[in-house]
């Protein structure tokens, strides 16, 4: 009886879904078009496919990030998705400000919990106070507040894009300043590079966020804003974003959701398998890699919760795919002599999960993460991660979190690995 009950109610849940989902247009009938939000030209974005795209605008923009490094290693950090995670990245940029080992960073680029930590990365460390306020203070229960209602997220999938506790939180904090600012570094050759995925395409799409702030006004900082709400946007747990396009005759809708969905963690232009010859240009550059969740973790056991279910499989599938990721960009770093790091949570952080947005715990990791990187503790190579993450799993497990650089020996590391600087 009770079985029964429960499938007449989600039926009724799912049909009532089925007639108060908000009508759009269609996407773009091409997988490569000349569909752009109204006013912005073609440099704002580019999909993954476009092979031609990618061998034309490599060049200018490993240029720029030369002339911006002012003769030096150029510095390049990717934050990867990683839900509640985003905290310890967040932690790790103001405990390397505390410690006096933050690099200016020539390129950032941001997937999912990785972009909205971005912004404040890219802009420098005068931001750490807004940054710390989104994930480890009174803001981040905006976040908590948003995941707690799924259910009214499965009723009205997109009926919350408006007025949504994730669309607060990045409103608040994406000011004009903030763009005016991220104009402001891209003049030098900096760049900013957030991805989404496209529903209707099923791809990958890179936002340069300079360019949409270079075009000033409210309708720049509209569509950065809501370029960082859709690439964070965990299906289930937040509606998806619709961004309004058109090629010049027809409009045209676009939904968009987590970048973390097609891509884990990228470097520009280390995507979709374009390796232009052009990255020689690169060579020695020091790469920062921030992941933003856990690689490894013991067995732990999954409640029947639909959410809890949502986030385990997300976070698994994550895991896999944030692997494979970094095997291929330590092997073009290997190939370019960049010297590769990498800080991610270890297997043997107590009770993390992908969902776990309480404030408590968001500000229990935002200070684990800063605190290692204060100590000098934040980075490993991929081989001492991994070499890492298999002793706590197997059992050998530390009483407290330890940082995870702490068992790092020199022996792990080789010349297109050393520490960055």
């Amino acid at each position: 009886m009770h079985i029964g009950k429960s499938l007449l109610v989600l039926a009724c849940l799912i049909s009532l879904a089925g007639c108060v989902i908000q009508s759009r247009k269609p996407p773009p009938p091409t997988l490569i078009s000349s569909a752009l939000p109204v006013g912005f030209d073609a440099n704002v974005r580019i999909v993954t496919t476009d092979r031609y795209r990618f061998s034309t605008s490599s060049p200018p923009l490993i240029e720029g990030l030369r002339r911006a490094a002012h003769g030096g290693a150029v510095n390049i950090l990717a934050l990867s998705g990683g839900g509640s995670g985003g905290a310890y990245g967040a932690g790790a940029l103001a405990g390397m400000t505390r410690g006096n080992d933050r690099p200016d960073f020539q390129l950032v680029t941001g997937v999912s919990a990785g972009a909205l930590i971005a912004p404040f990365a890219f802009l420098g460390s005068s931001w750490d106070p807004a940054l710390q306020d989104a994930f480890g203070g009174e803001r981040s229960y905006l976040i908590h507040s948003a995941t707690s209602s799924f259910l009214a997220r499965l009723v009205f999938p997109s009926g919350m894009d408006s007025h949504g506790r994730l669309y607060e939180l990045v409103d608040h904090f994406v000011t004009p300043e903030m763009v005016a600012a991220v104009a402001a570094e891209t003049l030098k050759g900096r760049r900013l590079i957030i991805a989404t995925t496209d529903l209707d395409k099923r791809e990958t799409v890179l936002w340069d966020m300079g360019v949409i702030a270079a075009h000033g006004g409210s309708t720049a900082r509209l569509l950065f804003r809501d370029v960082l709400i859709a690439s964070a946007s965990v299906p289930g747990m937040f509606p998806p974003v619709i961004i309004h396009v058109s090629d010049g005759v027809h409009p045209y809708d676009e939904l968009h959701v987590d970048g973390s969905v097609t891509t884990p963690l990228f470097i520009t232009p280390l995507v979709a398998d374009v390796v232009s010859t052009s990255l020689d240009q690169l060579n020695g550059s020091n790469v920062y890699v921030i992941v933003n969740s856990q690689l490894a973790s013991p067995p732990h056991k999954t409640s029947l919760q639909t959410l809890e279910l949502l986030g385990r499989s997300f976070s698994a599938q994550l895991m896999y795919k944030t692997k494979e990721t970094i095997a291929f960009i330590d092997s073009v770093a290997r190939e370019h002599h960049m010297r590769l790091r990498i800080a991610v949570i270890p297997a043997d952080y107590p009770d993390h999960s992908f969902a776990d947005f309480r404030p408590k715990s968001l500000q229990r990791l935002f200070d684990y993460g800063a605190d290692c990187a204060a100590r000098g503790l934040l980075w490993v190579t991929p081989v001492q991660g991994i070499r890492r993450d298999q002793v706590d799993v197997m059992g050998d497990r530390h009483a407290a979190a330890s940082c995870p650089g702490s068992d790092a020996t020199p022996s792990d590391s080789d010349d297109t690995t050393q520490r960055p600087r």
